[in-house]
């Protein structure tokens, strides 16, 4: 017996040995490839196999960057957007949350807007930024919107369908104890959809930035869409280029961000 024991510790350091290996495979092929497309975008620029006026270089954005960091421009344009991209991460998704629990709660209610709900998904949400913009004004409000609208209707749908998706039998039994429609919910539904909830977490992230720049192209006098924006009116493509590489390091932080939570709230249910 005790053999056994050993012996199934043994197995099960070597798998952690082996996961531990396979994480620092994937972490130094992730570095190389880092390294390698800024190597070859430098290489090319300097060489100029591509046109570094258009396509600028690292080295040119790593001085732009350096240079907005010490005169204080990057953290103004940089806190702008990000503040306004996480209030509609966060707005568009508690209301796709909202919306797929009344959709739940009501299955009459799903059936009639079942239709406008995969209409609304079709639809482009940065078409309607002109009218959110004329309806709300020309402010962070319109912004934050238009970072929200792109956000909502995704989440509404997954998560409601993750809310269907839930074994019927857990219902069941709660039922048969006397559980109420309310307390199911919050026993049996909310839990078990937890994974589908993060997994849109992380599509939002993407969404919700998408939203905010194309509402900073619109109308911000501030922000990192508006700096591309800016970049692209003066021909100086090495700002819009720096703005979307901070836009792209923001974005990783916030997916990183969310990956935690993923993994607390995995290991805070598993209990």
């Amino acid at each position: 017996m005790k053999t056994n024991t050993k012996s199934d510790d043994q197995l099960f350091e070597q798998y952690r040995k082996r996961r531990k290996s396979e994480r620092k495979s994937v972490i130094l092929w992730q570095f190389v490839i880092f390294v390698v497309f800024f190597a070859c975008w430098e290489l090319a620029s300097r060489q100029e196999w591509i046109d570094p006026l258009i396509f600028s270089s690292p080295s040119q954005v790593g001085l732009l960057f350096t240079e907005k960091l010490l005169d204080g421009s990057l953290w103004f344009h940089l806190h702008v957007t990000l503040i306004e991209t996480i209030i509609g991460f966060a707005v568009g998704t508690i209301l796709g949350i909202i919306l797929a629990a009344i959709l739940w709660w009501s299955e009459k209610l799903s059936k009639i807007l079942d239709p406008y709900l995969v209409v609304l998904n079709a639809m482009p949400k940065v078409a309607l930024g002109p009218i959110i913009i004329v309806a709300l004004g020309p402010g962070y409000v319109s912004i934050i919107a238009m970072g929200a609208i792109i956000c909502v209707i995704i989440t509404t749908l997954v998560v409601y369908a993750a809310f269907r998706e839930v074994d019927e039998n857990y219902v069941k039994v709660l039922k048969s104890f006397g559980a109420s429609r309310r307390q199911c919910f919050s026993t049996a539904i909310l839990p078990a959809s937890f994974p589908a909830m993060i997994s849109t977490l992380k599509v939002n992230v993407g969404l919700s930035w998408v939203g905010v720049i194309v509402g900073e192209f619109l109308v911000s006098a501030k922000g990192l869409g508006y700096l591309i924006v800016y970049g692209f009116q003066v021909f100086d493509f090495t700002l819009v280029l720096y703005s979307l590489l901070v836009i792209a390091i923001l974005a990783a932080i916030m997916y990183q961000l969310v990956e935690k939570l993923e993994k607390w709230l995995i290991k805070n249910t598993e209990r």
